[in-house]
């Protein structure tokens, strides 16, 4: 609903006026168009982002070594999740492309499956990634926001909030934490990436069109249309992937590593200890 919100705003002026239009000319099946390839897109882009995310994580975390990772965490997290975040998006962009032409131009197809073989004739390959640029520009900053936020939170949670340390924590009582750091993260995420957003949304709308058009075009006030639809779902959406995340690891007993603490090697440098 919100991608409509961006490319038609004077159609769809609100969350309820958007869900009644859309049923009133597609019925209760037009509120659903597009589902495939967002449920493809969106599955790729979350495999890559949170599998490399513990690999540069790892990889960064080697280079700056022990007490530097803990000193310079939040830019560690921020650094491993942009890398990630940079091959997560090529991985969603033809599904985004695809997702947005169904979703925004009506009549033009109803299917991911007639929807590929109709844009790759007309426009060739380029259809699927004309919009990785602006997606970067719109999921890298959400990435490193929400990698980034998510950990702080988690952090800050058990630091100032849980009444106990975390390896005191029932599996179900971090999870609980997990979720909610997860759905603050989103908040701050979906405000941090809105404006990148609606830009790709009316991107892969119009032919022929550029960032830069699209972004006069819009206006300050036209790049936040939407924003709060995008906040309800980028804040679910976010607290149940870390949900999922973290539930997988518990149950195939990963390594789910507690919040960081400064190395003991640190605190004697620091006069800390005795």
């Amino acid at each position: 609903m919100e991608t409509k919100q961006k490319v038609n705003p004077d159609k769809y002026k609100s969350i309820g006026n958007g869900f009644s239009v859309t049923v009133k000319e597609d019925g209760v099946r037009g509120l659903a168009k597009g589902w495939a390839p967002t449920f493809i897109g969106y599955s790729m882009q979350g495999l890559c982002k949170f599998g490399f995310y513990e690999v540069f994580k790892i990889f960064y975390s080697d280079l700056l070594g022990e007490e530097n990772t803990y000193l310079w965490r939040t830019s560690l997290y921020l650094a491993a999740s942009a890398s990630a975040e940079f091959f997560a998006d090529i991985a969603l962009a033809p599904m985004e492309a695809v997702k947005v032409r169904i979703q925004t131009q009506p009549g033009y197809a109803n299917t991911l499956r007639q929807c590929v073989p109709k844009m790759f004739a007309e426009e060739g390959l380029w259809a699927f990634y004309k919009g990785v640029v602006p997606l970067w520009m719109r999921q890298i900053p959400y990435t490193m926001m929400k990698f980034a936020c998510f950990e702080r939170t988690v952090e800050t949670l058990y630091k100032y909030v849980v009444p106990k340390p975390r390896s005191e924590c029932s599996k179900s009582e971090q999870l609980v934490v997990t979720f909610v750091a997860g759905y603050i993260a989103g908040v701050f995420c979906a405000i941090v990436s809105h404006p990148a957003d609606s830009v790709v949304s009316v991107l892969n709308k119009e032919k022929g069109s550029t960032a830069v058009q699209v972004l006069k075009k819009l206006g300050p006030k036209g790049v936040w249309k939407g924003l709060v639809a995008r906040i309800i779902m980028i804040g679910t959406l976010t607290a149940l992937q870390w949900f999922i995340y973290d539930s997988v690891k518990v149950y195939f007993r990963l390594p789910r590593p507690p919040p960081p603490e400064m190395p003991e090697s640190l605190k004697k440098k620091l006069g800390l200890t005795d």
